[in-house]
């Protein structure tokens, strides 16, 4: 395998990879610290990837703060548009494959139907639209690219869905989660390894691919299992979105159609709920 060089290493999936590749056994592969690998500086970049000289980089830096992104526009378009144009240029001179994460987010989300890749892109927020805006920047500038859209990503890793409930059930007798947004949890382990088979698999089938765990639930439901499978004590009340109104606007249906990985890398892709078991119990040991 290529050298690989991940971007936003500190992050939750940039610690996934971490984990995914010494399981393994990829040793060709480098976690620059932040400092280093500064999404935000063309001529940083430019030099990070001359000095390493990888065959594939992975972009896992962005900014991923929903709500916050309503208010922090420009700095939501810095990371997530600017900085991935400065990237696809980076690996554009340095002959490198760059694999870019992005999200369901990109899409309305207004209809129950499986979105698949060719479907119009159309966010309803800040933080989907600067991350739509990456992605086309991505296109644009390199022709040697996967971009590989997610959803609802949580892992043992940093702040997410799983940790937060799993905090708030030991705190609380009750809880009021919302059951009228439907996608599907991706646990973050899983992600990485696909990432992986991509860049093992040598294909040069670029172009943009969806990835999330198999099924269908919603964060009242994801909720319940968390609580199920962690065995915590906690009454959960089902509420509708607009009873928990937020700054950004979700999508009521995200979910996406994983065919086209599946088929190009003979990738199999764990249900949603297996994957949630296999990460309480690493949150457990940890």
């Amino acid at each position: 395998m290529n050298k690989i060089l991940v971007i936003g290493a500190g992050g939750q999936l940039g610690q996934c990879l971490k984990t995914v590749a010494e399981r393994r056994g990829i040793a060709e592969i480098v976690f620059p610290a932040e400092q280093e690998a500064n999404i935000l500086s063309e001529a940083g970049l430019g030099a990070l990837l001359a000095s390493t000289q990888p065959g594939f980089v992975i972009n896992c830096a962005a900014y991923t703060a929903v709500d916050k992104a309503e208010d922090e526009t420009d700095l939501a378009k810095a990371i997530n548009e600017t900085g991935a144009a400065y990237l696809a240029s980076a690996c554009l001179t340095n002959g490198a494959t760059l694999v870019h994460v992005s999200t369901d987010f990109v899409f309305e989300g207004n209809e129950v139907k499986l979105l698949n890749e060719d479907d119009e892109a159309k966010p309803i927020n800040v933080y989907g639209l600067t991350k739509l805006d990456g992605e086309l920047a991505v296109t644009a500038k390199l022709p040697n690219h996967f971009i590989v859209r997610t959803s609802w990503l949580y892992s043992e890793y940093a702040n997410n869905f799983v940790k937060t409930m799993l905090k708030l059930g030991a705190e609380r007798d009750e809880l009021n989660i919302i059951a009228d947004q439907v996608g599907t949890p991706t646990y973050a382990i899983d992600l990485a390894n696909a990432i992986f088979d991509i860049i093992a698999s040598s294909s040069t089938a670029y172009g943009t691919y969806h990835y999330s765990n198999e099924g269908v639930t919603s964060w009242f439901d994801f909720a319940k299992a968390i609580f199920d499978i962690s065995e915590t004590r906690v009454k959960v009340n089902p509420i509708p979105g607009s009873a928990y109104p937020t700054k950004a606007t979700r999508p009521g249906f995200s979910v996406m159609d994983k065919t086209k990985i599946k088929e190009t890398f003979n990738i199999e892709i764990p249900y949603w709920r297996d994957s949630l078991e296999a990460c309480i119990k690493q949150i457990k040991i940890k």
